[in-house]
């Protein structure tokens, strides 16, 4: 069977080259008779891979030396507790709800200390990123939160909140490596790989070292404390091996094709020609802000829920799959990731005037 344009929001498209490098190393990796999915993590041989790894999201980020760079396990969800865990040494901490993760951290942290939420778009179904020119920072707070691209709804941060002083922890999944960042301007960033780098299983996290010390909240268990994974290199225990292996791959892949500059282009480029459509569109609609409007994820509907089921359906049958919404927005969302091809984005949106066209 033919590869399919798959517009999953996670786990989602990989470049195929990758996919081919990995399938060639898989029996054999390099010489060494065995594959890496099989390979002691003490070994010298897989200790390169994770230097290299690191080395290169280093390069492509621009990551100054006082960050530390951690491979963790856990999903992002985890770091919704291992954030206040470790960071909360005032018990207070403000959140910006921005959409479902957001809020799902800003509720685990509520078990920690006092989480307040400083700015929310939760009224119109977070179809925007709100006002945080001018925020109501908690004098206290230890930290400001936000989800920097959100995956379900479809919106950006593209001006980072004015935290008027206190650390900025960014969770940035889904829009990861898609554009260059000043890692200066955070705290902390993180994001679950599995959207926009590599397989399911591996979380990476870029924290200030002045944040990773001793003092953590009582009771924090030993491996949810950044300093372990730090004084021990992302190795104290069994790493997620493999995962971190395929994205080091994917690290030489978009250094290859001209860092993060290069993938911002033509990500500003796929996305326009989808937006471009949606706004000509008298079927199909957007339901972002314009000004908010996400690279990744372009959730649209019809305002039909049977229309909107039948064009999953028929675009599935045309190899562009997994089109279908999350259920808190419904109707459909393509994501467009780095590894999604121009070809894939044009495709669908040739699709969409077929089906726009008999479907008046």
């Amino acid at each position: 069977m033919a590869r399919v344009y798959n517009f999953s929001a996670g786990p989602a498209v990989l470049p195929e080259s990758v996919l081919r490098e990995a399938a060639d190393e898989m029996l054999d990796y390099r010489g060494t008779g065995m594959s890496v999915m099989e390979m002691s993590h003490r070994s010298s041989t897989y200790q390169a891979i994770l230097d290299a790894a690191e080395a290169d999201l280093r390069e492509l980020m621009g990551i100054p030396d006082h960050y530390k760079v951690l491979f963790l396990q856990g999903g992002a969800s985890q770091q919704f507790a291992m954030i206040p865990m470790n960071l909360m040494k005032n018990r207070t901490a403000d959140y910006i709800i921005t959409g479902q993760w957001a809020k799902k951290a800003w509720q685990e942290a509520k078990l920690y200390g006092k989480a307040n939420a400083v700015a929310s778009s939760e009224d119109k179904n977070f179809s925007y990123i709100p006002d945080c020119s001018d925020l109501s920072i908690s004098p206290d707070a230890d930290y400001v939160y936000i989800c920097e691209n959100n995956t379900i709804y479809g919106t950006k941060f593209h001006t980072l909140p004015n935290t008027k002083g206190k650390d900025l922890v960014a969770d940035v999944s889904s829009c990861f490596l898609s554009e260059p960042v000043d890692v200066s301007r955070y705290a902390m960033l993180y994001g679950g790989v599995q959207k926009n780098i590599g397989p399911a299983g591996v979380v990476i996290a870029i924290i200030r070292e002045d944040l990773i010390t001793e003092d953590v909240l009582p009771g924090t268990p030993t491996m949810l404390r950044y300093k372990t994974h730090a004084d021990h290199g992302s190795m104290y225990n069994t790493p997620p091996a493999y995962g971190i292996y395929i994205c080091g791959k994917v690290f030489q892949w978009l250094k290859a094709q001209g860092g993060l500059a290069a993938m911002e282009s033509r990500n500003q480029e796929k996305a326009k020609i989808l937006y471009d459509f949606l706004d000509g569109s008298d079927l199909f609609h957007g339901t972002v802000v314009p000004k908010d409007r996400s690279l990744m994820n372009v959730p649209f509907v019809t305002g039909d829920r049977e229309m909107d089921a039948k064009f999953v359906k028929e675009a599935a049958d045309r190899g562009l799959v997994n089109l279908k919404g999350h259920r808190t927005v419904g109707g459909m969302r393509a994501s467009i990731y780095n590894a999604m091809p121009i070809e894939g984005v044009a495709a669908l949106v040739t699709f969409m005037e077929q089906f726009e066209r008999e479907n008046r």
